[in-house]
């Protein structure tokens, strides 16, 4: 957007002074804190040095404009703000009364410049917003105009190149957040005609045309896996857990015998029944054998 429209308001000279209240120096001149209402309606209330103004101050113009920064020798010089008639506003760096430095203009339109300046023209290096598209420019300016290397940047995909009078020129590249780039570069091939009927005059305007040379390939993410490494000397986690299975197993089976030991242990006092009944047989079958010997001897005798 230009800045046109909004170009600074001349301010009362030093020769038009007008009406003041504040303070004076030993010979009379303006001189530290003061208010002056001059004769074309606009006031200033601020610091003075020897009857001009220096410092701090706000200047309000008579159809609402308005300056709060500050001065030297009558001019603006230093950090101000100026909020113009249509609304727009400048912040940033001022020199002998011009936008100079780095500043941010807010245009009525919602856009914003954030760069550097020069003799109150967008110069250097800077950033445009267009607030209607969300896109913006980030790159280079010569005397308001776009030129050399920089960035147009959209929602979703960006272009980076060289420009000149506001159009990319000459090779360059698209990017698309998809993960792609297509390459090429814009010539200056397609003329557009444009007859004005008032002035009976034809202006010719050049267009670049895109002409794509290159589609690089979509490159897909995949994630990095970290390298496995041999196991070591010491067991793994499978080796492990099976190493911990055996030896309980190994454990549990050692401990069987102990306990079968201790249910086949009889208790002091107790007997095992069968070995009980089987013993109790063969001393009844030796005693009936002995008294079978006894009864022959008798009857030999």
């Amino acid at each position: 957007m230009s800045d046109l429209g909004s170009e600074e308001l001349e301010e009362e000279g030093e020769d038009n002074l007008g009406e003041y209240e504040g303070e004076r120096n030993e010979a009379g001149e303006r001189h530290g804190q003061g208010r002056a209402r001059l004769p074309n309606g606009d006031v200033y209330e601020g610091s003075y040095e020897f009857g001009q103004r220096s410092g701090q101050g706000i200047y309000k113009f008579k159809n609402g404009a308005r300056y709060t920064g500050q001065y030297l020798k009558n001019k603006k010089h230093g950090q101000g703000i100026f909020i113009y008639p249509d609304g727009s506003r400048y912040e940033g760096e001022w020199a002998d009364d011009q936008r100079h430095g780095h500043g941010v203009y807010y245009y009525v339109n919602n856009d914003t410049y954030t760069g550097e300046w020069l003799a109150h023209q967008r110069h250097g290096q800077g950033t445009y917003f267009y607030a209607e598209t969300g896109s913006k420019y980030v790159g280079t300016w010569v005397h308001g105009q776009q030129v050399g290397a920089a960035e147009l940047i959209h929602l979703n995909h960006r272009y980076q190149g060289k420009f000149l009078n506001k159009n990319p020129v000459g090779p360059g590249k698209y990017i698309f957040d998809v993960g792609c780039e297509q390459h090429g570069e814009y010539r200056l091939t397609d003329v557009e005609i444009v007859e004005e009927e008032e002035e009976e005059e034809t202006s010719v305007n050049v267009v670049p045309k895109w002409k794509a040379t290159q589609i690089t390939e979509l490159a897909l993410w995949t994630p990095t896996l970290p390298e496995q490494k041999p196991p070591s000397d010491g067991a793994g986690p499978e080796e492990t857990l099976e190493v911990e299975g055996a030896t309980e197993l190994e454990e549990e089976t050692q401990d069987l015998p102990k306990a079968l030991e201790g249910e086949l242990d009889l208790r002091p006092g107790e007997e095992d029944a069968d070995t009980w009944e089987n013993s109790y047989d063969v001393d009844q079958a030796n005693a009936s054998f002995e008294e079978e010997e006894e009864r022959q001897a008798e009857l030999q005798d």
